[in-house]
């Protein structure tokens, strides 16, 4: 603050009215108005920005999930058991991958977390409807994953099996139970079915065609298998909500594989079909003399089918980051991944693509004994 005098008057001048000591009182209302507005729209502005951050967006986060040593303890129990039969000791880590899910029906992927991912080379960030094409719900997506990742096991086992030269029991099963379909709370997942209406039940396909043939409403009687005990229930069919016009019950039908000796997985919490090659390894490790890690870090993925065949996965080049930082030194996946994989693969992790359940096992012995193993072609 300072003085200025004129003819021995002193006047007052403060340092916001420098330079406009002639300025019209209602040209400083004005500005001082101009201002509020333009602090307020920043105001406003900012709590916008701030809302966004949080609040939902259209996308699912893709991110490195845990790995589980298919041949070891998960939670004190052993991932694979294998009982009735002679077992071999396994050393070393059969690590099945897993990608970490955010969003989809299951919940919101925030504006601040898809940003955060864009800048994390692990990460990827996709339009929810590539994921989930449909309006499905979180209870739809978690009894679909956990049917596929029954089927993954069962398959495994098959494969396994066949590549052992080992006979194979054939069940036809419940694989899944729609949530609020007729089945839901009569059927459970793994119930073996033996009949419909005193029908002998051989392939999947002979449910889906008695309960198709007959009218909207048919009340079903079914001869089931539950935990070694027979039972009968019964099923009333309804209008496929997906399908008009057609009867059903909402089960999903497969076939079941298994061995003359008990064959048990005990992870849970765990969806979908890409641990099929991790889990058909395993047993074979555990079945055999031959130590096929030799003690050493492997991880992997990739489905499989009862011949062995190798196929495809979603989050390859999540689970290559999630096996290298939990310690793997060699990754088996599915050849199909090759091009998609380059340029993704962290050091000091060796990948090797394969298309076959015995492919993978050779490898392994390749690798184990140090001798050169698969490359993914150079493009």
């Amino acid at each position: 603050m300072g003085t200025s005098g004129y003819k021995g008057i002193p006047t007052i001048v403060t340092e916001s009215d420098f330079g406009h000591e002639s300025e019209p009182a209602g040209v400083r209302s004005q500005r001082r108005r101009s201002l509020i507005a333009f602090l307020a729209s920043v105001g406003v502005t900012v709590a916008l920005f701030a809302v966004a951050l949080v609040l939902p967006v259209p996308y699912v986060k893709l991110a490195p999930g845990p790995t589980f040593n298919v041949i070891g303890q998960f939670d004190g129990a052993d991932v694979i058991s294998i009982s009735g039969t002679e077992t071999f000791p396994t050393t070393g880590t059969l690590n099945m991958t897993t990608v970490r899910e955010s969003g989809g029906p299951r919940g919101g992927l925030t504006f601040f977390d898809a940003v955060g991912s864009w800048f994390n080379a692990a990460d990827a960030v996709v339009p929810r409807e590539l994921i989930y094409p449909d309006d499905i719900s979180g209870e739809q997506v978690k009894a679909r994953n956990a049917a596929m990742f029954s089927t993954s096991e069962s398959d495994a086992v098959a494969a396994a099996l066949n590549f052992l030269d080992l006979p194979i029991q054939t069940e036809i099963v419940a694989t899944a139970v729609v949530v609020d379909a007729p089945a839901d709370g009569i059927f459970q997942p793994r119930d073996q079915i033996i009949a419909v209406n005193g029908e002998p039940v051989s392939a999947p396909g002979d449910v889906v065609s008695a309960v198709q043939k007959a009218p909207v409403g048919t009340e079903f009687t079914f001869d089931i298998r539950r935990a070694a005990q027979d039972e009968q229930i019964l099923v009333t069919s309804a209008e496929n909500p997906d399908n008009a016009g057609v009867p059903y019950i909402g089960i999903s039908v497969g076939e079941l594989y298994s061995a003359d000796f008990d064959i048990e997985f005990t992870l849970t919490a765990v969806g979908g079909p890409s641990a099929g090659l991790m889990f058909a390894t395993g047993i074979v490790d555990k079945l055999t003399p031959a130590d096929l890690t030799d003690g050493k870090a492997v991880a992997g993925t990739g489905t499989i089918k009862p011949d062995g065949t190798v196929g495809p996965i979603g989050g390859i080049r999540q689970k290559l980051a999630g096996a290298r930082a939990d310690g793997a030194e060699l990754f088996l996946m599915p050849a199909q991944h090759c091009a998609e994989a380059q340029g993704h693969i962290p050091e000091g992790l060796t990948v090797v693509p394969v298309s076959t359940l015995s492919e993978a096992i050779g490898e392994l012995g390749h690798w184990a004994s140090g001798l050169p193993v698969g490359k993914c072609p150079a493009t």
